[in-house]
């Protein structure tokens, strides 16, 4: 029962965060630098996928491992690492390689990516060490 708590609350608090950050801040800026590049609507299929396999790394990386060691912060802290490190690769690979990423967008998604990921780590593992 832990660990249902840990993945759903981790998962729902991460998409929550996500979908309003990604709707107020990001898809504005994305919109300012990318323009016609960007798509009117979102891939689904691509988006799940994403969301899943981020999970399944927070979750075996970050989550676990601190429900186990009964240790919060450790989730906060690695999680944030971990976010740093994942959303870092994204933007800093996008913003080397395609030529209208805007270091703005990397710098703002990759601080984003940090903050989303330790704090829905904290929240999972905080609500399945309260019910067991």
């Amino acid at each position: 029962m832990p660990f249902l708590v840990l993945l759903l609350t981790t998962g729902l608090v991460f998409l929550a965060l996500d979908a309003v950050m990604l709707s107020t801040v990001m898809r504005p800026l994305f919109e300012r630098h990318l323009g016609e590049g960007l798509l009117d609507g979102l891939r689904l299929g691509p988006a799940i996928l994403f969301y899943l396999l981020y999970m399944g790394g927070v979750m075996y990386f970050v989550s676990l491992p601190a429900l186990r060691a009964d240790a919060p912060t450790q989730a906060l802290i690695n999680g944030a690492i971990l976010g740093l490190v994942a959303y870092g690769t994204y933007e800093l690979t996008s913003y080397a390689v395609m030529r209208d990423w805007h270091v703005s967008m990397a710098a703002v998604d990759m601080c984003w990516g940090a903050v989303l990921t330790g704090v829905s780590a904290w929240c999972g593992v905080m609500a399945a060490r309260a019910i067991g």
